[in-house]
């Protein structure tokens, strides 16, 4: 009877059977740990999803490649969370159910077991493998030497926190070793030389999980890797959102412990690990968006340095899981920004958030590297600087500012891992340090950083924009300018978040204008696409839904920021949720919007197929409203009082309501985000051909079959005229391709 059904049905009927099966085996555990029933807590979700997602893939699949890497998840999670158990019964001598070593090793374990399951032996599995070999071998090596000194070895997380750095340390160096991501240059070193381009080994889905040069491949890579963090980060929101639905403790309650942490300090840990998460989420997104675009509109065959683009991505992979073990290492309660003194005395799991990050930072900074040098050297004939496509220009001031700023980030952290490692008091007052010179370090880089997440979502928005509007880019050269003018002026900025720090009060008026001086190019941004879109053919498929929409969104979040630049508004607006609403609605507008604009625009170039355009619609107008009444709901009870980063909120401020109201729209956009993953995973095999020029755009990559060859075009091209001269009479072309010279000899 089964057999008639359709896949998509028995998925979700198994994950249903599956998620409740999880459940009742979460709940069973969590008896035996505690002795007591309890229906609502975290680790029946954790199972009832693991256990539902790998039934829903058996239902829809059968014993796919995917099934078997779920399987193998669970199975791994389980063992490696009875090592755990085995391992802290014998160091601390009790039986902790709760003791976050058997959930790093299940963590670990069960990560790596995933990707042996789906596809044996592969770049992921193999580098997770040698970072788990790292972290150990670093461990223990920092344990013996404290035995040696006669200093105690273990800690509450199994090892000590100077143990546990150099292990995560040694860990980055050890995947980046094992998975072959610095083969070749090894080989140089030995004087072995190595083929310029590297054939393809693996074809299909396969080739994502190796190494690879192609700066397609690579792109797919970031973006897929992006598109899962987000997932992550946004599960993360929904768990404390849920809690925040009502005034008063629901289930994050101080009789909850996992991961040595209790209810509230579990908020305090998801809270802050959703920012940076969802920070290195967007900047895994714009650089895959990057990758895969930019050598295309330069007519470029690959990055100007393909193994340094590889390796930028695969340093990211161990990147990505030191911050998911700082989850489990104790976690920290001091929001995304790690300010000390209290990121001096949170628990292990700081440390790791700070590697995690410093780490994810060499992944920006080459990243940038490459794109001015492919920018620079790289065009194509003709391609003078006033011609380039517009995402190039956003690209260009976008890898400027990473290639200049993230240090100071990486800087910051480093100290306050030295203070905490060594004793150097470089921000405790009682030895001559400053906190507030950490918080100028770090917004230094912290707030250029948001012009990173959203000028190459404003380049996106830009290029697509006269393709659906049929019109030429109005200010074009305005538009480029200000895209550099950002970055310029976005160095200049940094102190309005320190309004409220107590720095000293001479400084506050000049940020104060340099501040409101950033909204001078922004405008012409806004002033040039309501120029484009004035008396256009518009077309409106689901690319220029989500560019409008990012537009509109863009403005709220343009709207609501002076406010908080004003001195005067800012010190009662700080610590509220109107700064809460006013950052989503920029990051919403300036990349969440033309990220997905971008993937639905380039996919059919990726893949040859095009997404279901009615899944998109879905997609957009689901999220849409869902986003403006969260982030109005956020603003509204942060001018009523409604303060930030907190577990709980007084009952009798009666916003009651208005959060359970916010919490079901944060379910819709996440619900809409599950179709917009369905849409792109089952589009890959199923969607409707893309052939010829779907789009109708003059772009070069638009005027070659889909998808692109490996080496991207078979005959290189002349830039012959403007790129977006749309809808004028006479026809005029933006590239021209050379003929293929034909063999006088038969």
């Amino acid at each position: 009877m089964m057999k008639n059904v359709s896949p998509v049905v028995r998925g979700w009927l198994s994950f249903a059977i599956g998620f409740i099966a999880g459940y009742i085996i979460g709940m069973g555990l969590v008896f035996v740990a505690s002795g007591s029933w309890t229906y609502l807590h975290l680790i029946p979700m954790i199972l009832a999803t693991t256990v539902g997602a790998t039934a829903y893939s058996w239902g829809a699949s059968g014993f796919s490649p995917l099934t078997k890497g779920l399987t193998w998840l669970n199975l791994g999670s389980l063992i490696g969370f009875g090592l755990g158990l085995v391992i802290d019964l014998i160091v601390q001598g009790s039986l902790d159910w709760a003791a976050p070593t058997a959930s790093l090793f299940s963590l670990l374990i069960g990560f790596t077991a995933f990707f042996l399951g789906v596809a044996g032996f592969n770049a992921v599995s193999k580098g997770l493998i040698w970072q788990i070999t790292g972290t150990l071998l670093g461990a223990i090596f920092i344990s013996a030497i404290r035995v040696a000194m006669g200093l105690e070895w273990s800690g509450p997380f199994l090892f000590t926190e100077p143990a546990w750095v150099l292990g995560g340390f040694l860990g980055v160096l050890f995947f980046l070793s094992g998975n072959g991501s610095v083969s070749d240059w090894f080989k140089w070193a030995r004087g072995i030389d190595t083929p310029e381009h590297h054939e393809e080994h693996y074809t299909g889905w396969q080739k994502y999980l190796h190494i690879s040069l192609d700066h397609k491949v690579i792109g797919i890579q970031y973006t897929v890797t992006a598109l899962l963090l987000i997932s992550v980060g946004g599960l993360f929101a929904l768990i404390f959102r849920t809690e925040l639905a009502a005034s008063q403790l629901q289930f994050l309650t101080n009789d909850v412990k996992l991961f040595g942490q209790s209810g509230p300090q579990l908020y305090n840990t998801f809270m802050s690990m959703h920012g940076m998460i969802m920070i290195v989420s967007i900047l895994l997104g714009m650089a895959g968006v990057t990758n895969f675009v930019v050598p295309l509109l330069l007519g470029a065959q690959d990055m100007a340095f393909p193994r340094l683009n590889a390796f930028a991505f695969w340093v990211s992979v161990p990147a990505t899981v030191l911050l998911l073990m700082s989850l489990i290492l104790g976690g920290f309660d001091t929001g995304w920004t790690g300010y000390p003194p209290l990121s001096a005395r949170a628990p292990v799991g700081m440390q790791m958030f700070f590697l995690g990050v410093f780490t994810a930072g060499w992944s920006s900074i080459l990243g940038a590297l490459n794109v001015i040098v492919t920018v620079v050297r790289l065009r194509s004939k003709g391609m003078t600087a006033f011609r380039m496509p517009i995402f190039v220009w956003a690209a260009i001031a976008t890898s400027i500012i990473a290639l200049t700023a993230t240090q100071f980030i990486g800087l910051s952290f480093q100290l306050v891992m030295f203070q905490r490692l060594f004793g150097m008091g470089f921000f405790d007052p009682a030895k001559g340090g400053n906190p507030v010179l950490f918080q100028h370090l770090f917004w230094f880089y912290s707030h250029p950083a948001v012009y990173v997440f959203i000028l190459p979502g404003l380049g996106v928005i830009s290029e697509l924009l006269p393709v659906f509007a049929r019109k030429p880019l109005f200010g074009y050269r305005w538009i480029a300018m200000s895209s550099l003018a950002i970055a310029l002026v976005g160095f200049l900025v940094w102190a309005h978040h320190m309004f409220t720090s107590g720095m000293n009060e001479y400084l506050r008026v000049p940020f104060m204008y340099s501040t409101l001086l950033v909204a001078i190019p922004t405008g012409v941004k806004f002033f040039s696409w309501v120029a484009t879109l004035w008396k256009g053919k518009i077309w409106a498929p689901t690319p220029m839904l989500f560019v409008l929409g990012g537009i509109v969104v863009f403005l709220l979040g343009g709207l609501t920021g002076p406010p908080n630049a004003t001195v005067s508004t800012d010190l009662h607006l700080h610590d509220t949720y109107f700064i809460v609403g006013h950052f989503h609605d920029t990051i919403f507008g300036g990349f969440v919007f033309p990220f997905f604009a971008a993937l639905y625009y380039w996919f059919p170039k990726a893949t040859g197929r095009r997404m279901n355009e009615t899944l998109g619609k879905i997609h957009f107008w689901l999220m849409t409203p869902s986003f403006f009444i969260l982030t109005f709901g956020m603003m509204r009870i942060g001018l009523l009082g409604m303060r930030r980063r907190i577990v709980d909120y007084d009952p009798a401020l009666n916003f009651d309501f208005t959060h359970l109201i916010l919490t079901v729209m944060g379910f819709m956009i996440a619900l809409s985000v599950l179709i917009f993953i369905y849409n792109f995973f089952h589009s890959i095999k199923n969607g409707e051909k893309a052939e010829g020029n779907i789009w109708n755009s003059r772009s070069p990559e638009w005027q070659v079959p889909s998808p692109m060859p490996t080496h991207n075009y078979d005959q290189p091209f002349e830039v012959v005229g403007e790129p977006y001269d749309y809808g004028l009479a006479g026809g005029s072309k933006y590239v021209e391709f050379a003929v293929p010279v034909k063999s006088k000899h038969k």
